[in-house]
C-alpha cells in the first residue's frame, strides 16, 4: 500500500489509528495551510454529559495565510482544562489509572507549537499501543498524491471512506448514550488497555 499522507491531529480518532495499525508508514504533511475547525487542534471525548469538543487555543494571525508547522498556541490554561476533562470522563474506565502517569505530563509540559505537542503526543500514543508505524514529516508541501487523506480525515469531511467501519467497545457510558464511534483514541485506550488494537485491526476494512 502506498503510504497515506496526513495531516497530524490532536489525539486523533479511532479512524487516524486504525489506518496508522495498517500501515507500515505514514507521512505527515507539516507544510499545509492551517485551517480552522479541523482535527489539527480539536478532539472528541464521551462524558458523563455526552460528547464533549478539548480543542487547542491558537494564536490569531492576521494577514498571509500561516502554515501548519508555525502555529502557535496561546498561552492559556487549556492543558490543565483539557487534563481535568479528560480525567473527570475516564476516571472510572478499566485503565485509565494504568496510561495516566504516561499521559499527564504531556498536559504538564509548555509547548510553543501546536505541531510539536501533537506529534509528541502522538509518538507516546502509538508506543502505548505497540504499534510499528513509522512516520516521516514531508519537507516541502505535497500538491499531488495518490494516497491523500488530508481532507478525507477531516471533520468537514461528508464523502465516505470504505476503509473505515468503527468496531463497538466498551465505553463507560455505553449505556446511557449507546456505542459513540469514531472518539479520540483516549477513549479507546482508557476502555479496552492492550485490547485496543483488536478493536483498531477490526474498524479498517482491506
Amino acid at each position: 500500500m502506498i503510504s497515506p499522507l496526513i495531516i497530524p491531529p490532536y489525539a486523533g480518532n479511532i479512524q487516524y489509528y486504525s489506518l496508522f495499525a495498517h500501515s507500515k508508514e505514514v507521512l505527515l504533511e507539516k507544510n499545509a495551510h492551517y485551517v480552522k475547525q479541523t482535527y489539527r487542534n480539536r478532539c472528541q471525548i464521551l462524558t458523563a454529559n455526552g460528547v464533549m469538543n478539548l480543542t487547542i487555543p491558537v494564536e490569531k494571525v492576521s494577514g498571509e495565510k500561516m502554515l501548519d508547522k508555525d502555529v502557535k498556541i496561546s498561552p492559556t490554561d487549556w492543558q490543565r482544562v483539557h487534563w481535568t476533562a479528560i480525567e473527570s470522563a475516564y476516571n472510572n474506565s478499566p485503565f485509565f489509572l494504568y496510561y495516566e502517569d504516561d499521559i499527564r505530563p504531556m498536559y504538564e509540559k509548555k509547548y510553543d507549537f501546536l505541531l510539536d505537542f501533537n506529534l509528541e503526543l502522538q509518538e507516546k500514543l502509538v508506543s502505548l499501543l505497540a504499534l510499528t508505524t513509522e512516520f516521516k514529516l514531508t519537507e516541502n508541501y505535497i500538491d499531488s498524491y495518490e494516497n491523500d487523506l488530508r481532507e478525507v480525515l477531516s471533520p468537514k469531511y461528508k464523502g465516505d471512506y470504505p476503509n473505515f467501519n468503527s468496531e463497538s467497545y466498551y465505553q463507560v457510558f455505553k449505556e446511557k448514550y449507546g456505542f459513540v464511534e469514531n472518539l479520540s483514541i483516549y477513549d479507546l485506550l482508557f476502555n479496552m488497555g492492550n485490547e485496543s488494537i483488536l478493536i483498531l485491526n477490526k474498524s479498517y476494512k482491506l
